[in-house]
Parts: C-alpha cells; sequence; structure tokens
C-alpha cells in the first residue's frame, strides 16, 4: 500500500482522535448500544438502531485513522521556505487581495480552512515553485491567476 503523506501536526491529530475515540467515544457507544438493547423488542427500538449505527461509525472511524497512521510518511518540516512543499503555508496575492493557504497531504485536506492537498488543482500548481512566481490553475470557474507572496 502507498505511504499516505501527512505533516507532523496532522498525525499528532490523528493520535489524539484515535485516543479519544477508544477511549471515550467507543465505551460510551457500547454502553449506549447495551442500554437500548435491554429496552426489549429490537425490531421497533429505534434507540437500538441508532446506537448500533453510532458504534459502527466509531469503528470505522477507529480502523480509518489506523490504516492511514499504520501507512503514514511524516513529511518533515525542514522547508527552507524557498519552495512551496508540503507542510508550507504560502500567502499568494489573488485579484488584489492576500490569502495564506497551508499545503497538506490529502488525508489532512480542509478547503474552508485554507488547508489544500498538494494534489488539488491549487496544491499542485503551487508545489514546488518559489516566491515571485505566478501560478495559473484551472478550476470550474475557469483559470485563476495566483502570484506567490511569501512561503512558510
Amino acid at each position: 500500500m502507498p505511504k499516505t503523506q501527512i505533516t507532523q501536526k496532522g498525525f499528532n491529530d490523528l493520535k489524539t482522535e484515535l485516543e479519544d475515540l477508544t477511549k471515550s467515544k467507543k465505551p460510551k457507544a457500547i454502553d449506549r448500544l447495551g442500554k437500548a438493547r435491554s429496552m426489549g423488542d429490537l425490531s421497533e427500538n429505534s434507540e437500538y438502531t441508532a446506537a448500533k449505527e453510532e458504534l459502527a461509525f466509531v469503528e470505522g472511524r477507529v480502523q480509518e485513522i489506523q490504516q492511514v497512521l499504520d501507512n503514514a510518511e511524516v513529511t518533515s518540516s525542514n522547508n527552507s521556505g524557498d519552495l512551496v512543499q508540503i507542510g508550507s503555508s504560502v500567502t499568494v496575492e489573488f485579484n488584489d487581495k492576500n490569502e495564506i493557504f497551508q499545503i497538506v497531504g490529502e488525508f489532512e485536506a480542509d478547503p474552508i480552512n485554507k488547508k489544500l492537498s498538494k494534489n488539488s488543482p491549487v496544491g499542485q500548481a503551487l508545489i514546488n515553485k518559489k516566491a515571485g512566481d505566478l501560478v495559473e490553475v484551472n478550476i470550474p470557474a475557469g483559470k485563476v491567476q495566483y502570484k506567490i507572496i511569501d512561503i512558510k
């Protein structure tokens, strides 16, 4: 299985989430399921169904995180700031405004919070570029041009 590139912060966040799931959420879900099971007829017990689904979700998330952690390649942040790499915070100019994006591994991507996967169109355009470079990105609305102002 190919390695999943991830920042150190993303790796630590996943470990914290896994610990919370296994030590807190899973035992609570098991307890909820047991209480719902004791309510009687399971065929018409919506609490039982909901508890079972919650436990299945928690267990699925535990497996997903464990798989990512087992196959994680933590990217070093020894970036000198010369080139955009995973873990870089990139200030770009777009429509006379500055925006800051963080380039992350695909599992950490969160576009709403400006964390862009290195595999996203913008991430691909920025990777291995340097301050002062102009990059053009094809997005559904057309072509967009960014000027890289700073890399940290």
